[in-house]
């Protein structure tokens, strides 16, 4: 078939679980046919997302021949730049060429790859940033499976010619991952993702050295499980560097939309049972930490700062671990379609946006969110057998818990009572830079209502572009977005958040649930505001109310204040019944908080306070102790 010429055919794999795909060898790739109407309802959702967010990204394609640099990619209009990973979005586009038999599609495709040899390194490697040889190469590893399973799944789109040319491409740069890529580097979703990778492709190229290194970082996921729960550590350098509390590295965000899909579709491709039960262990203990609504608490992960309340801005979303192990457990079948709903809630102008407000509060989505998660719907259309059982018919633990858990590893406890759901933190592992602090110091860091979703995430303390080629800016000021007690003085901000050393216990008696964090004002530098710096401060829940109290040891200082910054989007009213009391009108229900002292609302120079992490807005409501008073009271009631 030649280049540019393209036979309309609808295919897709009605094929079993992964074998096409593990037991083709070079040129060799899949086509069968399906027709549309006899998808899943959860298949016909990712179809349909997938092919809103592919219109949208051909959409937002350079067509500009006269400039070779950028003719071809994607522009993104959120970060005024071009990211060098944009051409993973070969795999989603041929998918949909296949699906839809639509020119369009494979246009695209061609002309995002004849681009992408813009990131090409002389050692094979691509690089992160474009025009920048300097650039992080880490990223090649998932260019590569991108690539690789555009030409498996869809190589019969390519002239044979183009076919040879792109394989000698891929060629090298898998080699670059083979020969780069050893047991202590970087942070373990490589490393993961890395040992599928070779595998896949080493079978692809019938290389045995490529499947053998894949074994051997295969071999390693058993050192990096927590106990009790199996979650996945290593998301920090060094990969096994503990806090002081002696707590690993642990990042939900990266885990569930990048680590454990690397590793789960090694085990299937290798048929390893004894890997595939530990991961079902390993899936079960990360699953407890979804939302109702799907979206994944990464509230105190140790690279929060890429937090997205659906998962981790250039990670590649949940869907293939949790589609492939859902006949061991079907809950696995309902996160993945939770997470695809809210995918799609979070679609701002046919991009994913990286949170519940962009589009209320006018921000503009990065295109890097949709290139990177297009990729798994395309996954799962791409293995229609495998992934036709997933429903949601089974809840998540989330839906249906009652009462506490406590998780050691992280020092982080998960409430549930009635229609509430909450998490409290006291992890202690900040990651990379001494001022990224996640919901820490006791922090309050989720609170959810089955009426009307979040209404506290935790943020960064302070907003930092930890990485600054994949974070957007930050629009207007910095507020935290997590609850608090704080304190200034000659500017200086003290607050809970930044005490590692919090303690939280709870009681659950007479139908409540009540947290209790022992904390101290702290500053950024982690010293304490003085004698006078204790706090304790109580959450409770009960089904008809949730109630937040914060104690201070001292009457000396004026000014201290618990900060609650209640979600709520540009548009929602709010009313200020009395000093005591607010309400915020949302569509599905009356959010009202009382307080035993006057409340107010910040001072803003917009409507509401947007944070990146986790794309919210919010309204900054602030109680401030008057001088002789020992306790704060408020109480959240939803009606």
């Amino acid at each position: 078939m030649e280049r540019r010429s393209f036979i309309n055919v609808s295919i897709l794999g009605g094929m079993g679980l992964l074998l096409p795909a593990y037991a083709c060898g070079k040129g060799k790739s899949v086509n069968k046919t399906i027709n549309l109407d006899n998808l899943t309802a959860f298949q016909k959702q990712c179809f349909n997302l997938l092919k809103t967010w592919c219109d949208a990204m051909i959409r937002e394609q350079v067509n500009n021949e006269n400039d070779p640099v950028m003719h071809g990619t994607l522009y993104c209009r959120a970060c005024e730049t071009v990211h060098g990973r944009a051409h993973d979005a070969v795999y989603p586009l041929m998918c949909m060429a296949d699906i839809t038999g639509d020119k369009k599609y494979l246009d695209a495709a061609f002309k995002l790859l004849d681009w992408s040899v813009n990131v090409d390194g002389p050692d094979g490697s691509w690089t992160n940033d474009v025009g920048n040889p300097d650039s992080w190469k880490g990223i090649t590893v998932f260019g590569s499976i991108a690539l690789g399973e555009a030409l498996h799944y869809h190589g019969h789109l390519f002239s044979k010619e183009d076919k040879l040319k792109w394989e000698a491409r891929l060629k090298k740069a898998i080699h670059y991952v083979y020969e780069t890529f050893h047991m202590d580097y970087s942070h373990v979703n490589y490393r993961f993702t890395a040992a599928y990778g070779l595998c896949f492709l080493g079978e692809y190229f019938s290389e045995d050295k490529y499947i053998k290194r894949g074994e051997e970082f295969a071999a390693t996921v058993y050192e990096y499980l927590t106990e009790p729960n199996k979650l996945m550590f290593g998301e920090d350098k060094p990969n096994k560097s503990k806090s002081k509390k002696g707590l690993y590295g642990i990042d939900l965000g990266y885990n569930v939309e990048e680590s454990l899909n690397g590793i789960v579709q090694y085990a299937i491709l290798k048929k390893d049972e004894k890997m595939l039960d530990v991961l079902t262990e390993s899936m079960n203990g990360h699953l407890e930490f979804m939302l109702p609504d799907g979206a994944w608490d990464n509230s105190f992960g140790t690279r929060q700062n890429k937090w997205t309340y659906w998962g981790s801005r250039t990670a590649d979303g949940c869907q293939p671990a949790f589609t492939l192990m859902a006949d061991r457990n079907p809950a696995f079948g309902t996160a993945a379609a939770l997470s695809t709903e809210l995918l799609e809630r979070c679609t701002v102008s046919g991009l994913l946006a990286g949170g519940l407000h962009y589009k209320s509060h006018g921000v503009e989505p990065c295109i890097h969110h949709t290139f990177a998660h297009a990729k798994s719907l395309a996954f799962v259309l791409d293995n229609l057998k495998a992934t036709k059982g997933v429903n949601k018919k089974t809840p998540i633990p989330r839906s249906v818990r009652d009462g506490v858990e406590h998780f050691p590893e992280l020092d982080v406890w998960l409430g549930a009572r009635g229609p509430w759901r909450s998490t409290v933190s006291t992890y202690d592992k900040v990651w990379k830079k001494k001022y990224s602090v996640a919901g820490m110091g006791g922090a309050l860091n989720v609170l959810w209502h089955e009426k009307v979703g979040p209404l506290f995430t935790a943020s960064m303390a302070e907003y930092i572009l930890v990485e600054p080629n994949n974070q957007q800016e930050q629009p207007e000021i910095d507020f935290c977005l997590t609850p608090r007690v704080e304190r200034f003085i000659d500017g200086v901000w003290y607050t809970n958040i930044h005490d590692l050393n919090a303690k939280v216990s709870y009681t659950d008696n007479n139908n409540t649930i009540d947290f209790l964090a022992e904390v101290k004002l702290t500053n950024r530098e982690k010293e304490v505001v003085g004698s006078d710096a204790e706090f304790k401060l109580n959450y409770l829940f009960d089904k008809n109310q949730a109630t937040i109290k914060a104690r201070r040891t001292s009457t000396s200082f004026n000014g201290d204040t618990l900060v609650l910054p209640l979600i709520s989007p540009t548009g929602e009213q709010f009313v200020q019944v009395s000093n005591h009391s607010i309400e915020i009108h949302k569509k599905e229900a009356v959010v009202t908080i009382n307080s035993n002292v006057p409340i107010n609302i910040k001072e803003l120079q917009e409507e509401r306070v947007f944070n990146q992490v986790p794309g919210m807005e919010v309204l900054p409501i602030m109680v401030v102790f008057p001088q002789s008073v020992t306790e704060v009271v408020c109480t959240i009631t939803v009606s």
